[in-house]
């Protein structure tokens, strides 16, 4: 046994996956071997989701099924919605309403008492998960803005339905293709924190729902799901100010503030998510005549790249533009997180599953820094 210390496990294997794989020196993000560039271009959110739990493209008449399943899985119970508009009410945090919700979902599950280490049941358990999902969100969203839930409607698509029970109206074809793209590239990303959250939960063989619920816990996070928040807080900044976005920039580094969106774990260059999303960002832009945000982030982007800070590895991630096609689509900020949950419940439901396939309980080790000698001295003399 290694007693090397590698803080943040960084670096460290801890398991093997077929799910995603990730090239952070040039750029690539594959799925199950598919390279996210197709998948997000030329595949829907369902079929995306099909692959990461049956390993493999789904046929038109598996297709079908799969995505009738998840359609009748859209609808919350009377309680969990009492419970979700209680909530916004007291004006809870989204994140922290999304947990709560979550966590009373398998109260009305009728497999709740099923075997943790059936796979079946687990997927089946996944997709109910990852369908109520948005009807949670969009039934808080709206509690809290004093309007009535809106039920799912069953001719509309998993992204299609989020914006229509969000907003009440039907989304144009354009907003819907772009928040389905949005799903696909927020769906898995390797062993991130709340990915290896989920995977530590579901080595006790715990079930989906806590497992998928340490997930959200781990989302919420300054450090991890709020990035994108922070993007639309600085545009918003310099959109008030009336200041021009690459002087913003250079005073906020000489004041030594981090250009929130920039930089990842991972990646050296640019995140291909980000590319993605630059590309819808224009499209959402030119298609309402407002290029405001697109201004900011592309003015942005190429100050830091004269400055050099690609060629040492601190380029846009996939927040830098998430954000901007949020605020386009008509989305709250502080519903950005949960939406990173929402699709990523998704990849957490895959790697669940994959790990418990084989299970081994996770449990590693700290070195230990106490005190070997203490003398323990009774209360009443201390």
């Amino acid at each position: 046994m290694s007693n090397e210390l590698e803080r943040g496990l960084e670096g460290v294997l801890v398991a093997e996956s077929d799910l995603s794989y990730i090239d952070g020196s040039d750029g690539t993000l594959l799925y199950r071997g598919y390279h996210i560039e197709d998948l997000a271009t030329r595949a829907d959110f369902e079929e995306v989701l099909y692959l990461l739990w049956h390993d493999e493209l789904p046929t038109r008449a598996e297709l079908e099924t799969f995505t009738e399943k998840l359609t009748a899985d859209q609808h919350v119970d009377d309680d969990v919605l009492t419970a979700v508009a209680d909530m916004a009410a007291a004006d809870a945090d989204p994140m922290d309403a999304l947990r709560t919700a979550v966590s009373l979902l398998p109260t009305y599950d009728p497999e709740s008492d099923a075997d943790t280490d059936d796979a079946a049941v687990g997927r089946r358990q996944g997709r109910r998960i990852t369908a109520k999902i948005p009807t949670i969100l969009a039934a808080f969203d709206r509690a809290r803005r004093g309007k009535e839930p809106v039920e799912p409607d069953d001719d509309l698509g998993y992204a299609g339905n989020f914006l229509y029970m969000l907003t009440g109206t039907r989304p144009d074809d354009v907003a819907e293709e772009t928040f389905d793209m949005a799903m696909t590239l927020h769906a898995d990303h390797g062993l991130n924190a709340s990915t290896f959250a989920s995977m530590v939960i579901a080595s006790t063989m715990a079930d989906v729902y806590s497992s998928v619920i340490g997930g959200i816990g781990a989302l919420s996070g300054p450090l991890h799901g709020g990035a994108n928040e922070d993007v639309m807080e600085m545009l918003e900044e310099i959109d008030e100010a009336g200041a021009d976005p690459v002087e913003w920039a250079k005073e906020a580094r000489a004041d030594g503030r981090r250009i929130p969106g920039y930089g990842h774990r991972v990646y050296q260059v640019k995140d291909p998510r980000a590319n993605i999303l630059e590309s819808r960002l224009r499209d959402l832009s030119d298609a309402s005549g407002d290029t405001t945000w697109l201004d900011y982030t592309t003015a942005i982007e190429g100050y830091l790249a004269d400055e050099g800070l690609v060629e040492k590895g601190i380029a846009p991630n996939v927040d830098f533009y998430s954000g901007s096609v949020y605020d386009h689509l008509g989305i709250p900020t502080d519903m950005y997180t949960p939406i990173f949950a929402m699709a990523r419940a998704g990849g957490w439901i895959a790697h669940i599953l994959e790990y418990q396939s084989d299970n081994r309980l996770i449990r590693p080790r700290a070195r230990y820094t106490g005190r070997t000698d203490a003398d323990f001295v009774p209360i009443d003399e201390r």
